[in-house]
């Protein structure tokens, strides 16, 4: 079982095959400083190689999820000098690794779990969208927000896109407008909303069970079928998915995958949540 170092702007914490991350920045609302953004991106690399994982769950930290970018941090790129001729854009760069940062925690092989209470603005929500399940209280407050501020969501709105659809993302990026829980429910930004903390957590420890008894191994590989399928042509997709199924079946966990089922028994790597 892996250990994980001390961070300092996340908490995290491990339980049998869950990761539980919570940023740790209450006096900044959860902001995405850069310390934080190169902190989480070390964590995803070390979960992503952790064989023993299956579940990473993430959350703010005080009942607020993620006030989005710290936008104290832009203050240096005002001062930043334009790039000379041909030479790319050190602003551009330094918003890029956002962007990069979202695309490990979307294609990481464990489910991810988002539990968004208080606040999602800009980034926050940004990254509520890459979670394979988002979990949230009605009175939580969504918006992407950064055209109010006169720059635009850059990294973020390529992820709102593949969550939402165009026409949702055109309005909510547009019009910057506030929304709660339930309407994030009600657009799929949510797959489940509470009313109160006792209800939330009580959903989270269903889904948590849910995923327990699911193989790891045959996430991952489903995972990549289901990514693939929104960027590929159709028969090669099926093609490709085939190749998984049959080197999956034939796997230690496709083996005691079935012979559980047909001996009316539960699997070993059966997780559960007490």
């Amino acid at each position: 079982m892996s250990t994980y170092p001390e961070f300092k702007t996340l908490r995290v914490c491990r339980e049998r095959s869950r990761l539980y991350v919570t940023i740790q920045r209450p006096e900044a609302k959860n902001a995405l400083s850069d310390e934080v953004v190169d902190e989480l991106t070390t964590l995803v690399e070390l979960a992503s190689a952790d064989k023993t994982l299956r579940a990473w769950i993430m959350r703010g930290s005080e009942g607020t999820f993620c006030a989005g970018a710290d936008l104290k941090g832009f203050r240096e790129s005002f001062a930043t000098p334009p790039p000379s001729t041909g030479e790319p854009d050190p602003v551009a760069i330094k918003n890029r690794r956002f962007g990069k940062f979202l695309t490990k925690l979307q294609d990481i092989p464990l489910t991810t779990v988002g539990v968004i209470e208080g606040a999602a603005f800009g980034g926050g929500l940004g990254l509520t969208c890459v979670f394979d399940v988002v979990i949230t209280r009605r009175d939580t407050k969504f918006a992407l927000s950064e055209t109010g501020l006169g720059i635009p969501p850059a990294q973020i709105a390529p992820f709102v896109v593949r969550r939402l659809g165009l026409a949702k993302a055109r309005r909510l990026a547009l019009t910057g407008a506030r929304f709660d829980g339930m309407h994030a429910f009600e657009i799929g930004l949510a797959d489940f909303v509470a009313e109160e903390n006792e209800e939330l957590e009580g959903i989270l420890k269903r889904v948590l069970n849910d995923i327990g008894r699911c193989a790891s191994g045959a996430n991952e590989v489903t995972k990549r079928i289901l990514f693939d399928t929104a960027s590929g042509p159709l028969e090669e997709v099926l093609d490709r998915a085939s190749v998984a199924f049959a080197r999956q079946l034939r796997s230690a966990e496709g083996t005691e995958g079935i012979s559980a089922f047909l001996e009316k028994r539960p699997a070993r790597w059966v997780d559960k949540v007490e």
